[in-house]
């Protein structure tokens, strides 16, 4: 995948993650992929760990993550600024933050997801 493949391919795994499309967003996952647990805090490693977690958040919240800027590091990385709003099951606002998630790509893979605030 070259640099300027990643920005139209995060995008599209954002989309998915919106509509709660779990095989979309962890196709496009190393298997080992190491991602934050931004919910309940620490990490997880897999895919299969992935997919638990997010099925656990989504039974208690409903994150929505919109994309505002994603931008190529030197490093490789890639960052995109998102806007969060959280909600609770009912739909009432929970938190709503603007974060920047880093990702680091492997094979044409996400191989981690780190969060900065």
């Amino acid at each position: 995948m070259t640099p300027s493949d990643r920005e139209p391919f995060l995008l599209d795994l954002y989309r998915a993650f919106n509509a709660r499309d779990l095989d979309a967003v962890l196709a496009a996952m190393a298997p080992d992929v190491d991602w934050p647990n931004g919910w309940e805090g620490g990490r997880v490693a897999g895919r299969d760990a992935v997919r638990d977690y997010w099925q656990r958040q989504w039974a208690e919240i409903r994150p929505r993550v919109t994309p505002t800027a994603v931008r190529e590091r030197p490093d490789g990385t890639v960052e995109v600024d998102v806007h969060q709003v959280v909600r609770d099951p009912g739909g009432a606002i929970l938190a709503i933050a603007d974060v920047r998630h880093v990702y680091t790509f492997t094979g044409g893979l996400v191989e981690r997801m780190g969060l900065e605030t």
